[in-house]
């Protein structure tokens, strides 16, 4: 049986949870869920992937991206051109 726990994201300036961002702890890696949808997957082995249609969604959805990847966009983006992170479909 495969262990799963999930964590929300916490703010910045009140420490308290925040609603519907979500961190999603599996054996194979670590999810970054925004709503009810995945954005990001950190693997134990391999390249970052990034939802295709989803990564750069929302202002919200960023926010809480560059926190998960520990970068600002303009890093984002020149990782996904390096092929550093791949596109992929995550949904």
């Amino acid at each position: 049986m495969m262990k799963v726990s999930v964590e929300n994201f916490t703010s910045i300036r009140s420490n308290k949870p925040v609603a519907n961002q979500f961190r999603i702890f599996t054996e194979e890696g670590v999810y970054f869920q925004s709503y009810g949808t995945v954005i990001a997957f950190r693997p134990v082995r391999g390249r970052v992937q990034l939802d295709s249609s989803y990564w750069d969604y929302s202002r919200t959805t960023g926010k809480y991206r560059n926190q998960f990847l520990g970068e600002g966009i303009a890093d984002t983006r020149k990782k996904i051109e390096s092929g550093e992170y791949t596109l992929v479909n995550l949904n």
